[in-house]
């Protein structure tokens, strides 16, 4: 039986048609039968369905190195937070 997490790790390859045809039986039958599932699945294809039609266009230098800084700060204080983790239960 699928449950909601489960199909929520499924999503992204349900939408690409990239699950086997049991699986993809299994996950429309909960989308089927879960309306909060259902409104994510439509959500998300309807979403990626007016992104695809959209032009491309490159960030700035300034704020792609920005952003790039914060994700690696992020990244850094979790990796941190996660080592503190790891010597507080040994």
């Amino acid at each position: 039986m699928i449950t909601c997490k489960d199909f929520l790790r499924e999503l992204s390859d349900y939408l690409d048609d990239a699950t086997d045809p049991a699986l993809r039986a299994e996950l429309e039958r909960h989308i089927n039968e879960c309306p909060n599932c259902w409104v994510i699945c439509d959500t998300t294809r309807k979403t990626i369905q007016v992104f695809r039609g959209m032009d491309l266009h490159p960030l700035p230098e300034k704020v792609h190195q920005k952003l790039m800084d914060a994700l690696a700060r992020k990244a850094q204080e979790r990796a941190q937070k996660n080592g503190a983790a790891g010597l507080n239960q040994g």
